[in-house]
């Protein structure tokens, strides 16, 4: 043992100076956390934000023929209560004959073909189709029932859309894309 050692030092057992040097890293730590957390809390969505992370929307007033446009998330979401003819037309298409053969509906599983009923509302409801009107080409807003196929048509470069939403022609790569949505009462939607 050196004349500056202690015997607590070369026993190893804890001294002031350790207890002084734990003591400051902590209250560091914390006040770190307490100076971080400000710039950390803006980061989270507010609370409108957070009210359109779902939207309900009453359907009742839509006879077949009848559409509406609602707006999720910043982006036009639209709603069709189709008629049997364009529920028709729509089943009448070969796959082989789609663009995109992929549904592109968040409700079902990712390699989901696109099929009438993949794209609508279910059997029950295959009258109704809820779509992100959002074209896929370069995020314009397509016009309904309009373009070559009675569906809806892009002005801006030419994309031709069919009742069901899904891309037969121009430059769009996709199908309109579905987003996750569900009927909570017959007549009212949800959407995400």
């Amino acid at each position: 043992m050196s004349e500056h050692e202690t015997a607590s030092e070369t026993l190893g057992e804890p001294t002031r100076r350790d207890f002084l040097y734990l003591t400051t890293g902590m209250a560091g730590a914390v006040g770190a956390a307490a100076v971080a957390w400000p710039f950390i809390d803006q980061m989270r969505p507010d609370a409108s934000t957070l009210a359109l992370a779902s939207i309900e929307v009453d359907v009742s007033s839509l006879q077949p023929g009848m559409s509406l446009t609602a707006k999720w998330r910043g982006k036009p979401v639209f709603i069709r209560n189709r008629t049997d003819k364009e529920v028709e037309e729509a089943n009448a298409v070969a796959l082989a004959d789609l663009k995109d053969p992929v549904a592109r509906n968040a409700n079902l599983p990712a390699d989901a073909q696109a099929t009438d009923v993949d794209r609508s509302a279910g059997k029950d409801k295959e009258n109704w189709i809820v779509m992100i009107g959002s074209c896929t080409h370069l995020g314009c807003v397509p016009l309904g029932q309009a373009g070559d196929f009675g569906g809806w048509f892009c002005p801006c470069h030419g994309s031709h859309y069919d009742t069901a939403g899904r891309i037969r022609k121009g430059p769009a790569p996709e199908n309109l894309a579905v987003p996750t949505f569900a009927f909570t009462t017959d007549t009212v939607i949800k959407i995400g």
